[in-house]
């Protein structure tokens, strides 16, 4: 097709998604929005849909594992559905007597999401969950790689909005192939574009012209101090590490160990299939991991013993490694290991104490994934706050596994979501997990009230006692 044929054919389809938002607002009710939530997320979740999606995404990309992908896919909907469950996004949301406001939601109109190759099933679902419960229309473009789940996925969402009688162009994707060319017109398109996936794609977004909500790169560190129950962390950070193959941007890159409990730390590790390179072959290993200049497809996301053949770490290990950790102290553009690997490849670095610790996390923040979180394996909550209080991170993961604690888990308080936005540390408007306020904009409703107007002492009085007039 040429240019104008693919610009064309994109806005047929954003021309299609304004038809059917406008008529599943119009009269809408709360029951609709959600009906229409619950049907897309049965879609991703019903068993054998979920297990055709899973193997067809590692299939198509060649990134995770399949048992993984299913986790995923059940875990992140699941608790999505549960966080939107009561959520008021349709009419009347709140009224305030006192203030005489009263606010009403309306949606955004027609998303347009971009999501990434890594989670070709999870991040789309998680948005179309996130658009129909605000009352949106939404289309996706997917990553070249991940057009195949993601048709897969529309073909599911469809059956099930047959079944509720709502029109199939509220869900859908610009046609295969998919090109940049493409992905730029449908951003320009829409009313609101929701972005995940490579740093090129989100500063695309951000400077489209249309209102963007867009997250920033990961590299998560995580500090292991000395009152950290060793054991704990080592089981923590292995399962987190290996799961889906560290396809997930809060898989953790590099691990800060305090020199009080470094070599039990390594030891621990190791009893969880963790094995140490030490320092002297980091050379070999980033000359494997990155062959001129470029992230090897042969390592990335994939199984341990097809990462340890690429790497030529085979038998040189012991049979049971399910990660390596690369000793290292290089931090910057000179050093990759301080960057995002995407493998079952981590840096380890050795502080003095805990001070060191995390000015080392600092300095890899400065270098890459800054806004986006860290994480601290410690018996001295204080610490966590501290970190929270210094460094450029808006979330700060304590005792947990990173990758299953920063999206969400049901046990501890964030909302499920499969893009972390990074602040302005992290080049973001959002701070937040991306979450079903960000698929909605609200009316509010003005009336006047008793004026509550202080007297100029009343604002200034401490100021004037301490600094004078």
């Amino acid at each position: 097709m040429t240019l104008d044929a693919d610009q064309a054919a994109v806005d047929q389809i954003v021309a299609r998604a304004r038809t059917a938002q406008a008529a599943f607002e119009a009269g809408a009710t709360q029951a609709r929005y959600d009906r229409a939530a619950l049907a897309a997320g049965w879609a991703i979740m019903e068993p054998a849909r979920n297990r055709a999606l899973a193997a067809l995404a590692v299939e198509t990309t060649g990134l995770g594992n399949v048992a993984d992908k299913i986790t995923k896919n059940h875990r992140k909907t699941l608790g999505l559905l549960r966080d939107i469950q009561d959520a008021k996004t349709c009419g009347v949301i709140n009224e305030d007597a006192e203030t005489g406001l009263t606010e009403i939601a309306r949606p955004a109109g027609v998303i347009g999401a971009v999501v990434p190759s890594t989670n070709p099933a999870a991040t789309p679902a998680n948005n179309i969950i996130n658009a129909l419960k605000g009352g949106n229309a939404i289309v996706v473009a997917p990553s070249p790689k991940g057009v195949a789940a993601c048709e897969m996925l529309l073909g599911y969402i469809h059956a099930e909005l047959d079944k509720l009688g709502l029109s199939r162009d509220l869900v859908q994707m610009i046609p295969a192939p998919g090109s940049k060319a493409k992905t730029q017109r449908l951003m320009e398109a829409v009313d609101r574009v929701i972005c995940t996936g490579s740093q090129n794609n989100v500063a695309r977004a951000q400077t489209c012209g249309t209102p963007a909500v867009a997250v920033g790169a990961g590299n998560v560190t995580v500090i292991v101090d000395e009152t950290a129950d060793l054991a704990d962390a080592a089981a923590k950070i292995t399962a987190s590490k290996c799961f889906d193959n560290a396809t997930s941007c809060s898989s953790e890159n590099a691990v800060v160990v305090v020199d009080a409990v470094y070599d039990d730390f390594v030891a621990a590790m190791a009893a969880e299939g963790g094995a140490l390179v030490a320092a002297g072959a980091a050379p070999g290993i980033i000359a494997k991991l990155w062959p001129e200049g470029h992230l090897n497809r042969a390592v990335i996301a994939q199984d341990a013993d097809k990462m340890l053949a690429a790497l030529g770490l085979a038998g040189t290990v012991p049979e049971d490694t399910r990660f390596i950790a690369v000793e290292t102290d290089g931090i910057g553009p000179e050093h990759p290991l301080s960057g995002e690997k995407l493998s079952r490849v981590l840096a380890l670095y050795r502080s003095s104490d805990f001070a060191a610790a995390k000015a080392t996390a600092a300095r890899i923040l400065a270098h890459q994934g800054a806004g986006h979180s860290v994480g601290i394996h410690t018996g001295k909550d204080a610490r966590a706050v501290e970190l929270g209080c210094e460094l450029s991170s808006c979330r700060v993961i304590v005792n947990q596994a990173h990758t299953f604690a920063t999206g969400g888990a049901f046990t501890n308080g964030m909302p499920f979501s499969l893009s972390m936005g990074c602040g302005s540390w992290g080049g973001n408007s959002i701070d937040t997990n991306l979450n079903w306020r960000h698929f909605i904009q609200t009316v509010k409703v003005v009336r006047e009230i008793p004026a509550r107007e202080p007297a100029v002492e009343d604002i200034f009085a401490a100021y004037w006692a301490e600094a004078g007039k």
